[in-house]
């Protein structure tokens, strides 16, 4: 979905304001621009020259070209971007996520570790935050919601299969401990 110029202005503005990573700000102005390829369709040599170009922005040389990686994870599509991630292990002779733990730092690299997690497998990523936000004391309702809506027509079953896989309980017992009333029967009906 693309975002009106007039919202991304007050995107911009909010983020000038409240963000104090220019980097991740930058990112996220590049992702809300809606410029990102959604066609199945992967370009193999695109995908080859993207791959050198991530190893040039990042591991060959000193310091990180941050807005050669902002533009390709926001400008194109999940699959194509698995297909570089495989062809940046070739090029580099080390996995991506390796390359950014090595090369950036802080919230930066943690933003970039977690979109690469996401575009990989996305299955687990949700299954890991939906874990995150349920255990310990206190759950985060509206993270809660939010995720098993926008996922249960895509893929909601194969995250409470990873679910299961990374946890002792299953996501509806999860639910039933840690949540009651009608958000309770809205999310079990929901996951069922």
């Amino acid at each position: 979905a693309v975002v009106s110029t007039q919202s991304t202005g007050t995107i911009a503005r909010d983020l000038g304001g409240k963000c104090e990573n220019s980097s991740f700000k930058r990112l996220a102005l590049a992702i809300l621009q809606g410029t990102r390829n959604e066609s199945p369709a992967v370009d193999e040599h695109l995908a080859e020259q993207d791959a050198r170009e991530l190893y040039r922005a990042g591991v060959n040389r000193f310091g990180t070209d941050n807005p050669v990686f902002n533009h390709l994870l926001a400008a194109r599509s999940y699959g194509h971007l698995k297909v570089v991630f495989a062809k940046y292990r070739v090029e580099a002779y080390e996995d991506i996520g390796e390359s950014i733990r090595s090369e950036m730092m802080g919230e930066s690299q943690e933003i970039y570790l977690l979109i690469v997690d996401m575009i990989r497998k996305p299955t687990a990523y949700f299954a890991e935050t939906l874990l995150r936000i349920m255990k310990g004391v206190g759950t985060d309702d509206e993270e809660l919601s939010r995720i098993i809506v926008w996922r249960s027509e895509i893929d909601l079953v194969e995250i409470k299969e990873e679910f299961c896989r990374i946890s002792d309980k299953t996501l509806s017992e999860y639910i039933k401990s840690d949540t009651s009333g009608d958000f309770r029967s809205l999310l079990l009906a929901t996951v069922k």
